[in-house]
């Protein structure tokens, strides 16, 4: 069923505050419960001492006038007596040996107060019936009026925290469903809160409100850029390709002429695919680059005859092993420029040894024998700008940082690994379950050879 914002609201901040209260009212509860239970008891006894005290010394008071002074005999108390140096056997067995003091008695219900002086030793028998009555049902009162009021403030006390939590939940909620990209600040408005939002909740959503429109404003300037940044940015990069087209059209430019222009045209059309890999990161995640399908050993092949170039001079055998590269549907392009990036670093930081581009069915491995990296230069090696080398003036930083972003845009992870002094080694893996044509047979290493 479809719930307005106004209706949906989310249970995660009432909830807990419900909860909090329902603890709070538990533990408040179990304390108050065991504070009137250790009260009660307390009371109990310190009554009891003292009343059967004030018995006992009634009772010495009257012997001391009339040594034949009556033993108390009520219906919750006995008096017994057992004058010094005689035998306690005329007590009831279970006051035999008892010291002095108060005492409960076997059997519950009763406790004597011993009593010793110079003439003898007076016990008393007290029934704690009746008291112990009064003590509970007092006890009883008094936790449930306690009890009582402490729930009906914890409810009180929630009522009021809920409807003061109330607009902050509706507030998450409509914020929570806007389009980051278009937020409707309108919803937000206080004339549209279903409860009374307070200053504060007013002053928060007037906060989100200038919030939403700078970020649209934000937004809309990057889209704007994206746009005119491909418009021209490709404007003077058309007239290059087009100049140097027809200049290499001309017989009679000439060869040094033509092997310059040819280098100019790589260039732009490298260029033109940095400034493609750009606008791709540029632009929003949910709003996908045109793809087409194509093979990865022909973007291999077409960025290691562009690097060939690089290695002129140096005693470095490029190779292409084919294992049985597969087919995917992105930006072409985007492939093209994690690779270029791959085989520059690796041409850069190899003097001399050999270059090995691997096709695998899911993944394109190069492997250099250059100088590696260490251990710290390793973990920093994605990181923008950062550039280990700083003698290697042609570098500026951003191309393993680009690999890396357009791996994570794309679903090809990039790993290195590398030691100093013993080359280094990039991966990029391709998603698994991409549908594979059959293994071709191993081939042999196709070794590229630069142009003299």
């Amino acid at each position: 069923m479809d719930r307005s914002p106004a209706t949906a609201m989310p249970q995660g901040l009432p909830r807990k505050i419900k909860l909090a209260f329902i603890l709070q009212a538990l533990i408040g509860s179990i304390a108050i419960t065991l504070g009137i239970l250790l009260a009660g008891l307390a009371v109990r006894h310190v009554v009891l001492e003292q009343r059967m005290q004030r018995e006992a010394d009634d009772y010495w008071d009257g012997r001391k006038r009339d040594p034949a002074y009556p033993l108390p005999r009520t219906s919750t108390t006995r008096g017994h007596f057992v004058p010094t140096g005689a035998s306690d056997s005329v007590l009831p067995a279970q006051m035999r040996g008892v010291d002095s003091g108060l005492h409960n008695l076997p059997g519950g219900g009763r406790v004597v107060l011993v009593d010793r002086r110079e003439s003898g030793s007076f016990y008393l028998v007290y029934s704690t019936s009746l008291i112990d009555e009064a003590i509970l049902y007092t006890g009883l009162f008094s936790l449930l009026f306690s009890l009582l009021t402490t729930y009906l403030i914890s409810w009180h006390t929630y009522r009021t925290s809920k409807r003061l939590v109330s607009p902050v939940s509706w507030l998450a909620n409509v914020v929570s469903q806007w389009d980051p990209r278009d937020p409707d600040t309108s919803l937000i408005e206080p004339i549209k809160f279903p409860y009374d939002p307070g200053s504060e909740v007013r002053r928060l959503s007037s906060a989100l409100s200038g919030l939403a429109e700078r970020v649209s404003d934000f937004v809309q300037r990057e889209r704007d850029f994206t746009r005119d940044a491909s418009h021209e940015l490709r404007t003077p990069l058309t007239v290059i390709r087009v100049a140097t087209d027809l200049m290499l059209a001309d017989p009679d430019t000439p060869v040094r002429a033509q092997r310059s222009l040819l280098r100019v045209q790589r260039a732009g059309r490298d260029m033109e695919a940095v400034i493609d890999a750009f606008l791709i990161l540029a632009r929003e995640s949910d709003v996908e680059p045109q793809s087409e399908e194509f093979a990865v050993r022909d973007i291999v092949d077409n960025e290691m005859e562009r690097i060939l170039p690089l290695l002129n001079g140096k005693p470095v055998e490029l190779h292409l092993y084919d294992e049985g590269g597969p087919r995917l549907t992105a930006p072409p392009h985007a492939l093209g420029v994690m690779v270029a990036n791959l085989l520059s670093n690796a041409v850069r930081f190899t003097d001399s040894g050999r270059i090995d581009v691997r096709l695998g069915r899911d993944s394109i491995e190069i492997r250099d024998t250059g100088i590696g990296m260490s251990v710290e230069t390793l973990t920093k090696a994605f990181t923008p700008f950062y550039r280990a080398d700083f003698s290697a003036g042609d570098g500026k930083g951003m191309g393993l940082s680009i690999v890396r972003r357009l791996g994570e845009r794309f679903g090809w992870p990039v790993t290195l690994t590398s030691a100093p002094g013993q080359g280094t080694t990039a991966v990029i893996r391709f998603k698994p379950g991409l549908p594979q044509p059959p293994a071709p047979p191993p081939s042999a290493p196709v070794p590229r050879v630069p142009e003299a």
